[in-house]
């Protein structure tokens, strides 16, 4: 006998998945936790997508270009109300989604099933708080434990931070990273080579991606953070020169104005999480690009008090920000 091809099944999957999803972004939305078992399933689901997405991801105008949030959650539906919601705005998230704020599980979840989602309307890349290491002291895998009653969802979602992408690439113009730069890196081909499915390492160049800052100095310099390198002008210039690149976004640290630009106009460093730490006073920002890439930040505040709910929470330990 023959037998009978099964399509129609597959069919019914992906749109009840989609329905899914939906349901997930509606709860997470609401900053109410999905089940555990959906967490397995959206890790699942996000890191199929993911594995296939080079270390350079191809993006193309216009996007809205996002620095961290670091789990406060409220003002990240801020900055969905100020940038636009998905689908209707691409966005490029620019890493340090957990740690510190009080909603890292809802913050990632609600930004990783967008991605499921919308795989196309949504770019995540990796900043060096989604590390494993660095997660256990900053707060996200307390927060895990503190809603879930297991480690599980702070494996499941650590998982995926393997695979998250370490840079982007917008209209070949644009280059996005979290960190900055690396004296082991000169080309873009350079970063493609990484092997990115692993833990964040000690040193390196995809260590320095995630950690590297620029400042005001000539060639590289010693980080006062102990991983990646400080570095000058003078390296952005050559940088940019050798990939025909016209700027580098990037956030990884506290701007008070929520923006900062820096080498004539080459690099920007773009901070999205007003008051920082709930206690840091700054604004926060997002920048726009249309499609010629055009230059547009918008500035916002915190979402106000009556928006937000703040939990009881032990305070994480503060390092250099």
């Amino acid at each position: 006998k023959k037998k009978k091809k099964k399509k129609k099944p597959t069919k019914k999957l992906t749109m009840a998945s989609h329905s899914d999803l939906d349901r997930h972004i509606e709860k997470l939305k609401n900053c109410e936790i999905i089940k555990e078992a959906e967490v397995k399933a959206l890790c699942q689901k996000a890191r199929e997508i993911l594995v296939d997405e080079p270390n350079v991801q191809v993006v193309y105008a216009p996007i809205t270009i996002v620095g961290d949030i670091h789990g406060q959650f409220y003002d990240l539906k801020e900055l969905l109300k100020v940038g636009g919601d998905v689908p209707d705005t691409n966005y490029l998230f620019m890493g340090d989604f957990v740690d510190r704020g009080f909603y890292s599980v809802e913050t990632f979840l609600l930004l990783l099933a967008l991605k499921a989602r919308y795989p196309d309307r949504v770019q995540l890349i990796r900043g060096n708080h989604e590390s494993r290491q660095i997660t256990q002291v900053y707060g996200f895998y307390d927060e895990c434990l503190r809603k879930y009653g297991s480690v599980n969802v702070w494996r499941y979602c650590t998982d995926v931070f393997d695979y998250l992408a370490l840079s982007a690439l917008v209209e070949q113009k644009v280059l996005t990273v979290h960190g900055g730069l690396s004296p082991s890196i000169n080309s873009l081909d350079q970063i493609r080579t990484i092997d990115r499915k692993q833990e964040v390492p000690h040193d390196g160049a995809m260590c320095d991606l995630l950690w590297s800052d620029p400042e005001d100095i000539d060639g590289w310099g010693l980080s006062p953070r102990g991983a990646g390198y400080l570095f000058g002008g003078d390296v952005v210039q050559q940088f940019n020169s050798c990939n025909k690149i016209e700027l580098i976004t990037r956030s990884h640290q506290l701007v008070m104005e929520g923006y900062k630009s820096m080498f004539g106009d080459t690099l920007v460093t773009v901070w999205s999480a007003p008051n920082y730490c709930y206690r840091c006073g700054n604004v926060a920002s997002i920048l726009e690009l249309d499609e010629h890439l055009q230059r547009n930040y918008k500035i916002f505040e915190a979402a106000p008090q009556e928006a937000r709910g703040v939990p009881a929470k032990k305070p994480t330990p503060d390092y250099f920000l």
